[in-house]
């Protein structure tokens, strides 16, 4: 069994793969973390708790003064009895008081893993991929409940965890803080390492040893944002890329977040993730509930390659869904970046027809095709085709480009709504507003109030009837503005605070109706790129837009710092024209090329305007991305130079039996007199022979990873080298 509990020491011991996780109840109930690490066999830890006698950690009970939830280390501590450090919770009652008091009273161990009620989470195919936990804690007091949840992944070094709070009692109860997870490590001896960044600047690694007081990383946005991703670790001294431990924890949701570390006056750490608290409350009336969101819990002993590769599996197979999981996806081409706002059918027909001819598979009509939107500043809401450029309506556009043998994608961004649009003027109030306050926009748009029934039903019926109207078989879901003035007009004053939470509710309920109703769409989400490039977006659609920005040199951080976390086939990557729109820096189709197709590959640029050998170049990296297609999306991934380091960079995929690979390298700047490179490759069977394709050359897979292959001596700025191997026989 993965999880089992000695009813004598009242302790519990969760196996994952690789991984032990141990609890214990001690003094009256409290729940007591003990150890998270190397899997061990059985849970009698030679390092025990310790209770000793702390001068100002006060004493739950008054007649042992060594016992202190102050210094004991916590599974989901509260506030206000003993315990000084951060919750993992808060309540306020009804008499104004904001003190609980949770102790165990009871738990079960079941096979498989339970659906969370209106939230995205990790799943398993079968029963017997995963055990779970669920402790019951309760408040004598006041009847307050909480279950804790564990899943253990039996093959990944994975467990999860969420939280789902019970009013038990006959008084209102409102949640003030309500985390998702809370670890306490016994010492502080880790690196802090977090995605941060900006628009078009996504997911920039940061590493910086902890520190007495609290590190923290959050949103207040609305979503998870560019500015940093709901994912951090901890990593040990030692750790690097393929060597040390590494405990990596991302929030399965979309919405404000908080993770946070505080290291004590004891130089113990304890971390916590979960819904941001800020501007948060939660009213639980007698007989409610409330569901966190899950957070992925990841260990790693063989660096952060090995905690990227478990998220990756993981994410890859039981958080993505649907049809399109085990797919390849198809190479596209987006008119953005060709047209924007000013195209009509003979010129997007005429894209398709370029496109066509140099193999590419899917035409993707971006943002313009519908009301009045000329520019930015009108028609969100109003999904019906703008017939002055489409004349001849949408289902005839789809009809010809799929005559030329390709597929057909379609841009939305229904959570929006632009003043100047029949919606608005029909219904000024499905906006997220304050009364009496000015309304912010954002890219001239407003934002849709999801925390209401009738607004999500429309965004259903709206988007279903276009998706309805011809066949689609691709969509970009964009939103491209951040909440301000969060309120609704439905909800009443003393459940304003939970708007943000319920938004999110309602957009996890549209797009699972939208992808339950349109399985056979290919559905890529997308906020100016890569601002909810999270794992509750990726429940529902299985790829994310990586990043506005398609510079080829800024790519190399951003999907760098991306694959952190997040598997190659979740991340749109295309090639660009030069100048590029967002850093205007000139860049060789070589090197474009070379880094987009290290994602989903797709181009963003007018076909049309290419001269003879630009084509032919675009024509011979379609035809090698299909050859290599199923080895990048579904591969195992290793980083091998960071360019967060550096002037270079450089990755590759391996195949699963280890018969074949792809390695890219990357040099930014060239230099004078520069040092010769060489690249030790990574993954592959050192018993195994491979043939570097297009040299004749065979070198076995233990001189590939121990001695390297020598990068060949290119001349000027950004430039790039591929290599293709393939086992010898």
């Amino acid at each position: 069994m993965a999880i089992t509990y000695n009813i004598d020491t009242k302790m519990f011991h969760l196996q994952a793969k690789d991984t032990s996780y141990i609890m214990q109840t001690v003094h009256s109930g409290y729940l007591a973390h003990l150890y998270w690490g190397k899997k061990i066999r059985t849970a009698h830890l030679s390092r025990k708790l310790r209770f000793i006698k702390r001068a100002f950690s006060p004493n739950p009970d008054p007649s042992d003064r060594t016992f202190s939830l102050d210094t004991l280390p916590q599974e989901y501590p509260a506030y206000g009895n003993t315990d000084f450090r951060t919750p993992a919770y808060q309540v306020q009652l009804e008499n104004g008081s904001t003190v609980s008091d949770l102790r165990y009273k009871t738990h079960r161990i079941y096979k498989g893993k339970p659906k969370l009620e209106g939230l995205p989470a990790t799943y398993a195919e079968n029963e017997n991929e995963a055990e779970t936990l669920e402790i019951f804690l309760e408040d004598r007091l006041t009847r307050l409940r909480a279950i804790l949840l564990y899943t253990v992944y039996e093959q990944l070094n994975v467990i999860t965890r969420s939280v789902r709070f019970e009013n038990k009692g006959s008084e209102r109860i409102k949640l003030l803080r309500a985390l998702s997870m809370n670890i306490d490590f016994y010492d502080d001896n880790f690196d802090f390492l977090h995605l941060f960044g900006a628009h078009c600047r996504e997911r920039y690694i940061e590493r910086k040893p902890l520190f007495v007081g609290t590190q923290s990383i959050e949103s207040r946005r609305g979503a998870s944002s560019h500015q940093h991703n709901p994912f951090i670790a901890l990593l040990r001294k030692n750790a690097n890329e393929d060597e040390g431990e590494v405990y990596g924890f991302n929030l399965v949701y979309s919405g404000n977040f908080l993770a946070q570390v505080e290291v004590d006056q004891f130089h113990t750490a304890r971390v916590s993730l979960g819904i941001n608290p800020f501007d948060f409350t939660w009213l639980l009336e007698p007989g409610g509930s409330f569901q966190t969101p899950e957070v992925v819990m990841v260990y790693s002993d063989c660096g952060l390659n090995g905690m990227s590769q478990t998220f990756h599996q993981l994410y890859r197979t039981r958080l993505a869904r649907g049809s399109f999981r085990d797919k390849e996806r198809p190479i596209l081409i987006n008119n953005w970046e060709a047209t924007y706002f000013h195209f009509n059918e003979e010129k997007i027909l005429q894209i398709a027809e370029e496109a066509k001819e140099l193999g590419i598979e899917l035409f993707v009509l971006d943002d313009g095709w519908f009301g009045k939107r000329n520019n930015d500043k009108s028609s969100l809401g109003d999904w019906i085709v703008n017939k002055d450029k489409l004349p001849n309506g949408l289902a005839s556009l789809v009809k010809k480009v799929r005559d030329m043998g390709m597929q057909f994608g379609l841009w939305f961004e229904p959570e929006m709504i632009s003043v100047d649009s029949e919606l608005y003027r029909k219904h000024p109030d499905w906006c997220l507003h304050v009364p009496n306050r000015p309304r912010s926009e954002g890219r001239n748009q407003l934002i849709l109030d999801l925390s209401r029934k009738d607004v999500c039903d429309y965004i259903i019926c709206a988007v279903s009837d276009i998706l309805a109207s011809a066949p689609i078989s691709y969509v970009k879901w964009d939103m491209n503005r951040h909440m301000t003035e969060i309120g609704s007009a439905a909800l009443p004053p003393e459940r304003q605070r939970e708007t943000a939470h319920r938004y999110m509710l309602g957009l996890y309920r549209v797009m699972e109706e939208i992808t339950s109703r349109f399985p056979h769409v290919l559905f890529e989400s997308c906020s100016g790129g890569g601002g909810r490039f999270d794992p509750g977006i990726l429940y529902y659609m299985p790829q994310t837009w990586t990043s506005d920005n398609t510079d080829a040199v800024s790519r190399l951080k951003i999907q760098y710092g991306t694959s952190l976390v997040y598997p190659i086939i979740a991340m749109g990557a295309h090639v660009s024209a030069v100048p590029n729109h967002q850093v205007h820096r000139m860049t060789s189709l070589d090197i474009r090329g070379h880094v987009a197709m290290s994602g989903n590959f797709g181009y963003e640029l007018d076909l049309t305007k290419l001269s003879k050998k630009e084509k032919e170049i675009v024509k011979q990296q379609v035809a090698f991305y299909k050859d290599i297609r199923r080895l990048v999306q579904f591969g195992t991934f290793y980083r091998i130079v960071s360019p967060f380091e550096g002037n270079e960079a450089a990755w590759m995929f391996v195949s699963e039996d280890k018969s074949e690979a792809f390695a890219a390298y990357f040099r930014v700047l060239a230099e004078a007199n520069a040092p010769l490179s060489f690249l030790r490759l990574k993954g592959l069977d050192p018993d195994k022979n491979y043939e570097l394709m297009g040299s004749g050359e065979v070198y076995g897979g233990d001189e590939l990873m121990y001695v390297g292959l020598n990068v060949p001596k290119r001349h000027g700025d950004f430039i790039s080298v591929i290599w293709r191997l393939k086992e010898y026989r």
